[in-house]
């Protein structure tokens, strides 16, 4: 298989690298994440022109949407810590070109192309990341759909026109059955939403749905197939994920091994101490390693096997949290006390890479997922 790039991406890789370099630095990302809007509106909307968020749509929506191309905005994303709501889009677009009725959501893929915001509301207090822990309930009545329930940690969930909402039409709380994805407008009656800023930069919010009211359409996808339309928007989600975090470890890492030639101490540079250069190593390492994860889950994600794009989707998010950790660790302790400091972007990309490896599960859940996905594979040889 090849793994390198097609020169649209390597295309759209370099011109998101110098648009973010020349337009994106540290201090404006400062200004959006303390901004009651969370995001740069004005960056956002120059991401969308240069067609980053539509290329993160599927091909039958007019984007590119494979796993490398993913992958390819999002390392960019990463190294540039993009606050901006592109993992929303992303995974909102996904599951709606595969509703039961794609057609009814032609007209919101192409408004999420143009720039809107819309989030997965999917997460719920004591989850503890499993897709299937879905508590909201979802009722039909004469009028439409009621919903009651509350979603947990929506990136972006304060400032979506939209969100794309999982309940439960039958079943118990972890059944992987009779759940049902439902499209709630920012508006909808009945739905109350706390925003919070991260700690790692953006927004997210807390969403109450007491007696929600939405209409019949409101139906994205029903219980027959939502579970696998979900798990395929969770999997490109959590491949952007990792794709953001080897992006941000790239750059931590070019920032250490810089600080290593440049700072002095005892007659020359730090970083001819052998012991440093071990160290240092060992986080190339870290690099490396992540790479090669993420570009098998996005070779996985293109695949035909949904087992296999699941189980190599986990194998690079327990990568991930593993290395970007030990690197975030590493490179500030190498950096000294300068490191912790609100002034160095090498603070601000540790914080980003811990914080990652909680969103859409963490190291233990995907390596137990991981182990749990290879076990009937395993058996077979």
């Amino acid at each position: 298989m090849d793994f390198e790039l097609t020169a649209e991406q390597r295309m759209l890789a370099e011109s998101l690298d110098r648009y973010l370099a020349q337009r994106y630095p540290i201090q404006r990302r400062h200004m959006a994440a303390a901004s009651p809007l969370g995001y740069d509106a004005q960056i956002w909307g120059e991401l969308v022109e240069l067609g980053a968020v539509a290329a993160l749509l599927p091909a039958s929506a007019g984007g590119l949407g494979g796993g490398f191309d993913i992958a390819t905005v999002f390392e960019c994303a990463g190294r540039a810590l993009l606050i901006e709501p592109l993992l929303g889009a992303l995974v909102v677009g996904q599951i709606l070109q595969r509703a039961d009725a794609p057609d009814d959501w032609a007209p919101w893929l192409q408004r999420i192309a143009a720039g809107v915001v819309v989030a997965l509301a999917h997460q719920e207090p004591d989850a503890h990341y499993e897709a299937s822990h879905v508590a909201t309930i979802a009722q039909r009545d004469a009028a439409g759909w009621v919903l009651d329930g509350h979603k947990a940690v929506v990136r972006h969930g304060g400032q979506a026109e939209g969100w794309l909402v999982s309940a439960r039409l039958s079943g118990a709380v972890r059944d992987p059955d009779g759940i049902a994805l439902f499209w709630v407008p920012h508006d909808s009656p009945g739905v109350t939403v706390r925003s919070y800023p991260c700690i790692d930069g953006g927004a997210a919010a807390e969403l109450t749905l007491a007696a929600a009211r939405v209409p019949p359409e409101a139906l994205v996808v029903g219980p027959a197939r939502a579970a696998a339309v979900l798990a395929h928007g969770l999997a490109c989600g959590t491949l952007a994920l990792c794709a953001e975090a080897l992006g941000a470890m790239t750059v931590a890492f070019t920032h250490t091994r810089d600080y290593l030639q440049t700072r002095h101490q005892f007659g020359g540079p730090i970083g001819r101490f052998q012991a440093l250069q071990h160290r240092l190593v060992d986080l190339w390492m870290a690099v490396e390693q992540t790479r090669s994860a993420v570009i098998n889950a996005a070779a996985a994600l293109d695949g035909d096997d949904p087992g296999e794009r699941d189980r190599l989707v986990s194998a690079a998010k327990a990568t991930v949290g593993r290395y970007a950790i030990q690197l975030a660790e590493e490179a500030i302790q190498l950096h000294g006390g300068i490191g912790m400091t609100w002034e160095l972007p090498l603070s601000h990309y540790a914080k980003r890479l811990v914080m990652i490896d909680h969103e859409f599960g963490d190291e233990d859940h995907h390596l137990a997922r991981f182990i749990a996905l290879s076990r009937p594979r395993t058996a077979l040889v």
